[in-house]
């Protein structure tokens, strides 16, 4: 089934409605009826009761997403929750390297302790936790140096803050935002594809697979890097749909 993007969003946030200076295209959008004057909405074309929301040259209209322009910004919307959520676990585990790098006598002090409790009920069920590939790599971190955590730490705090800078510019449909995520996940590519070859999973597979399908989207549908004509048409685009908005909503054919 098809969805109504324009209604569905009226819906949710209410109609916008603009008086163009224009007598011709006020008319088309202006209607009398018994309960007062009702102005049709620029983004699912419905009548609303009340004053325009704006009035003004139609040129000047405000340029309100719709159609494809407003479920490309819903995919984008999608995109910068999956990012942020990101960012904050990868803040989450930074936060927890760091404390480990400040006590890692202590945690492996008590890890040993615990291990000496598990290792006959493991055993009892025939598994040797001394040839576990878990405990050997837990036990591996033991003997990083402070200096490497710290800077482990670093690092993925500085990954995180990309990916929630990210979220916060995608949300907002940032051209710049787009450039950076395009040019961030392209180059983390190749790392997600290694670690394929090194162990096989469904989440890996699921992460590679939409990072891709991210890069390629936003770098066509916007136009980036000089596709699809490039930032020129971008613009020409926009500019098209702010002098074209109240017209279409008004039934008027455009002219190129």
């Amino acid at each position: 089934m098809k969805i109504d993007w324009d209604r569905r969003t009226c819906a949710r946030r209410g109609h916008v409605t603009y008086a163009p200076d224009e007598p011709q295209l006020r008319g088309r959008l202006r209607a009398e009826t018994g309960l007062g004057e009702a102005w049709r909405c620029l983004r699912c074309g419905d009548f609303a009761l009340g004053d325009p929301h704006g009035s003004g040259p139609a040129g000047e209209a405000p340029l309100v997403p719709r159609g494809k322009v407003l479920r490309d910004l819903f995919i984008l919307r999608f995109l910068a929750i999956e990012r942020a959520v990101r960012g904050v676990f990868i803040v989450l585990v930074a936060a927890a390297v760091w404390k480990f790098s400040n006590s890692q006598d202590a945690v492996r002090r008590l890890f040993d302790e615990y291990l000496d409790v598990l290792r006959p009920v493991f055993k009892h069920f025939h598994y040797d936790l001394d040839h576990s590939p878990v405990v050997g790599t837990i036990q591996k971190t033991f003997g990083y140096k402070h200096s490497t955590l710290v800077l482990v730490a670093a690092l993925l705090l500085a990954y995180a803050l990309i990916e929630l800078v990210e979220a916060g510019g995608l949300w907002y449909a940032k051209r710049w935002a787009e450039y950076l995520t395009v040019v961030a996940t392209a180059a983390f590519l190749p790392l997600e594809v290694y670690e394929l070859t090194e162990h096989i999973s469904y989440l890996k597979i699921a992460t590679l697979v939409l990072n891709i399908l991210a890069v390629l989207y936003i770098a066509l549908a916007k136009r980036l890097f000089g596709l699809r004509g490039g930032r020129k048409a971008f613009e020409e685009e926009r500019h098209s749909a702010s002098l074209l908005e109240v017209e279409e909503s008004a039934g008027v054919v455009a002219h190129a």
